[in-house]
């Protein structure tokens, strides 16, 4: 019998599944996503394809919001004068929807071919990811490019269309909205925005600040639109172009629904000869993040990508001409990443695939500065904790993403401890132990000065160590413990007093409330301590402290066994001497990442039997006051045990999200057995997912 508390959750997938018009008869490599990536590049450029059930073909749904609100987004091909959709669920008339034959999704890419009579169409969804080049990561920006090749041996004549609408501006569709079309320098832009707009704002996750840029090369047989969307729509379908025509009865964007459309004129298309045409979407605003300083000031952060353009023009038109450079990028990109986790599974790669723009898509690299005099040596990264909290570099946010940015580069999380450790050097923070998070609303970084952050001591103390020491041991790179030594010792001191007994206080697990005596908290402070033994040995040159440390931790394990192990020795309880329970000891990967050799094999085998015997149909549960589990914690704790008990975990989660359950971006928590989402979604923690890769 299914549980009274999944009913809701269930009727709402029955109600998303009665939403879209559902086919499946194309093929889907390596499977049908929940939802598909398709402009996913900040926190407010985040555009996806629900695809539950058996899959939602790309014109039989609008592309959403990661909320679920739509974003208007169509797309029409006209091929010897007769219409086709490829793109949204328009209802204007004189179309028919093309035929979906594919569907596919790398770590940068959402590709689907779709058949138009004649006419095949490759419509592809690029969110680039450019971990060693600042200034591209940093573009809000990403591509939309639709080829067309003919597939019947003759020649066809193809235009394509496309537009976005103000929907793409705020959930508000009584909102206000003005929008300029320029076409200059090879390039022709619509830009959109709020007429009324209040800086560092959200509404219903959405930023109440910036523009929406909708661009393409001012090439031959380009022409515009902006108006009504019904009528500009329909005037492609009849005449295979626009009237390079501007409405300037600036409206809300639910009168007449305002969009802002292009055609691209391909001309005569063989299987031997196809063309495409490319456009781009994007979000700008600036100053980007309000971020805290000395004496409870403010700076405002900028992109980084205006260290290299005046003006957002230019960078459109810069990232327009470097489409095919950036598509081999990656391509590059996409073949390291799955080469390197298809050493551990197919099924493994399939995870990772889909976790990497989400990841990347809740950070914003930022710099000090204003034009003529950018500062590239002050670089911060920012990343919302996106459909939780909503707080700004959440410390249990970071840590779970890691090993995402390890991988890629290393710097990136220097980049996102820095904001931290530069506000607690402030002393405007009260509290001895490490902060949560920087403030309470992304984009505002206004610290805590009370101290009135959401309290996790022994969780963010111990992230705070394990990070810095794991960054200094990847990058080569000493400044951030040597710099910020006071506060290390500081947390570490911190961990002595408190992490073998911890009160009554909440772990990363916040959803599930406080406990004392947890037995997976406790052991990630244990770590801290014997990681901060080797920071004090190799990199402050202080063998005293690194020996009082050692000797600390090893102490505290040893009775962290007695107190944290069932009575007869099968498992590590949630709660110390409580042998009924049990959890998901995520935490003892953090001595696998570090490299440290604390933990005793015989621990890890115990769990990894443990897990072996009681793993449920998605998974094992975080811990047993729920039957939520975790993918990227999963994964983490897959670093802890047997191959076989890994490879389980794996598959587990490729079932789940291959399911059909969910019509949401990647969602990272579950329920173990119906595979019922918790609507914790689009959040940047699947990250973790790339732990097996470090």
């Amino acid at each position: 019998m299914v549980p009274s508390t999944w009913i809701p959750a269930l009727l709402v997938l029955i109600l998303t599944l009665l939403t879209y018009p559902v086919a499946s008869d194309w093929t889907a490599t390596p499977f049908n996503a929940p939802s598909y990536p398709l402009a996913v590049r900040t926190p407010y450029l985040s555009a996806w394809h629900p695809s539950p059930g058996g899959g939602v073909a790309l014109n039989h749904a609008w592309p959403e919001f990661w909320t679920g609100a739509t974003l208007g987004w169509a797309g029409f091909v006209r091929i010897d004068g007769v219409a086709y959709s490829f793109l949204g669920d328009s209802s204007v008339s004189n179309f028919t929807k093309a035929s979906q034959t594919s569907a596919k999704f790398t770590s940068t890419r959402s590709i689907f071919v779709l058949s138009a009579g004649p006419v095949d169409l490759t419509v592809t969804f690029l969110s680039p990811i450019e971990p060693d080049h600042l200034v591209k990561q940093s573009l809000p920006f990403s591509y939309l490019s639709v080829s067309a090749a003919s597939n019947d041996n003759s020649a066809h004549d193809v235009s394509i269309y496309t537009d976005i609408t103000g929907e793409w501006l705020s959930t508000d569709h009584t909102a206000s909205i003005n929008w300029t079309t320029t076409a200059a320098d090879e390039v022709i832009t619509h830009q959109s925005q709020l007429q009324h707009q209040t800086v560092y704002t959200e509404d219903e996750s959405r930023i109440l600040q910036g523009s929406v840029y909708y661009s393409t090369r001012h090439a031959d047989g380009a022409t515009f639109q902006t108006g009504h969307s019904t009528t500009i729509r329909s005037h492609f379908i009849q005449h295979g172009k626009l009237a390079n025509t501007r409405d300037t009865n600036y409206r809300a964007i639910n009168n007449d629904w305002p969009a802002f459309g292009f055609a691209r004129a391909l001309g005569k298309v063989t299987k031997e000869s196809p063309k495409y045409a490319v456009f781009s979407v994007g979000h700008v605003r600036d100053p980007v993040v309000k971020y805290i300083q000395k004496g409870d000031t403010f700076e405002g952060r900028s992109y980084y990508f205006w260290s290299a353009y005046s003006t957002v023009h230019g960078a459109i038109k810069a990232f327009l001409e470097d489409y095919l450079s950036a598509l081999s990028r990656a391509d590059s990109l996409d073949d390291t990443i799955r080469s390197a986790a298809e050493d551990i599974s197919s099924e493994y790669a399939d995870i990772v695939a889909l976790s990497m723009r989400q990841t990347l898509g809740a950070t914003e690299l930022t710099i000090s500065g204003s034009p003529g005099s950018w500062n590239t040596d002050d670089v911060l990264m920012f990343i919302k904790e996106i459909s939780s909290d909503g707080n700004i570099n959440t410390v249990d946010i970071i840590m779970p993403a890691w090993p995402a940015f390890m991988y890629l580069n290393p710097k990136l999380g220097k980049y996102m401890l820095l904001p931290l450790l530069q506000y607690q050097a402030t002393g405007q923070y009260p509290n001895t132990w490490a902060v949560h998070d920087l403030g309470a609303h992304y984009p505002v970084a206004n610290g805590h000065n009370q101290g009135s952050d959401e309290k996790m001591p022994i969780e963010e103390c111990g992230n705070m160590i394990i990070m810095m020491l794991d960054y200094t041991q990847r990058s080569g790179d000493h400044s951030l413990v040597k710099k910020y030594s006071k506060f290390l010792t500081q947390w570490a001191d911190y961990l002595v007093k408190n992490t073998l007994i911890p009160v009554n206080q909440l772990s990363t697990v916040d959803f599930a409330g406080p406990l004392p005596n947890q037995t997976n908290l406790a052991i990630k402070g244990i770590i801290g301590i014997k990681a901060m033994s080797v920071i004090s040995k190799k990199y402050l040159d202080d063998s005293d402290a690194a020996s009082s440390y050692s000797s600390t931790a090893a102490s505290y394990l040893k009775k962290w066994k007695t107190y944290g192990i069932s009575s007869d020795e099968t498992h590590l309880t949630l709660e110390y001497g409580k042998g009924s329970t049990n959890v998901l000891a995520f935490n003892l990967a953090m001595d696998k990442l570090l490299g440290l050799n604390f933990i005793p094999d015989s621990v890890n085998s115990m769990q990894s039997t443990y897990y072996k015997n009681h793993l449920e149909k998605y998974g094992f549960p975080i811990d047993s006051r729920s039957t939520y589990t975790s993918a990227e914690w999963m994964i983490w704790t897959s670093m802890t045990t047997s191959d076989s008990v890994r490879d389980s975990f794996i598959k587990a989660i490729h079932k789940w999200l291959s399911s059909g359950t969910s019509d949401t971006p990647f969602t990272d928590r579950f329920d173990d057995t119906t595979g019922a989402i918790s609507f914790n979604k689009n959040r940047p923690v699947i990250g973790g997912n790339l732990a097996l890769l470090l």
